[in-house]
């Protein structure tokens, strides 16, 4: 059997290091195609300098954009200005969202003096329901799930009537993402005595 010599050059794979943008999350020389190039060249140059040289200096430009016609030149400038525009478009479209937002947490009476609460709207903050009802059942050290409503939409209901604690959890540990006004806390009582007296009128 004849012996293999190790050589400085084995094919023994090297890893590589591959850069992602920290706006669009692709890596830097594919950042045109995301639609926030402008956002996504500031932060290059703020974490990554010799990247940003290679990829947008002058003399970088300048040599991408001789190999280009003029028109094709012209097209490109009109596809990454409409690019930008529609990227700023949807940004203040999710702020508005996030604006009109509220999350509702609701007290609900079940039978006698039992309560449940009831959480809607989390996922426009960019919430994941099942996650939070998970971290909402160990905090509580109580019964918590994720269920559809009769509209479909997602709904957290946590056993017993936890509203303020709730409310306070989420400013505390997620109120980057969840502004303090955007949270309202309703109180849905089972009224019998009432829909009794109706029913009898």
């Amino acid at each position: 059997m004849a012996e293999v010599a190790d050589t400085p050059g084995s094919l023994e794979p090297q890893a590589r290091h591959i850069v992602y943008c920290g706006v669009c999350t692709l890596p830097p020389e594919y950042c045109e195609f995301g639609g926030t190039a402008k956002k996504c060249e500031e932060w290059l140059e703020a974490k990554q300098p010799d990247l940003w040289t290679r990829l947008y200096s002058e003399d970088a430009v300048t040599a991408n954009l001789s190999t280009l016609s003029l028109s094709a030149q012209e097209r490109a400038a009109k596809d990454a200005a409409k690019k930008e525009a529609r990227a700023a478009q949807s940004e203040a479209r999710d702020a508005e969202r996030k604006a009109a937002s509220k999350i509702q947490i609701k007290r609900v009476e079940r039978n006698k003096r039992k309560h449940v609460t009831v959480l809607v709207g989390l996922e426009v903050f960019g919430l994941e329901n099942k996650k939070i009802a998970k971290d909402l059942g160990k905090k509580f050290a109580t019964g918590s799930s994720m269920t559809r409503s009769a509209a479909g939409t997602e709904e957290i209901t946590v056993q017993g009537d936890v509203s303020e604690e709730i409310r306070e959890w989420l400013l505390e540990v997620h109120g980057d993402k969840v502004p303090k006004g955007n949270i309202e806390l309703i109180e849905d009582k089972k009224k019998k005595k009432a829909d009794a007296a109706a029913g009898l009128a």
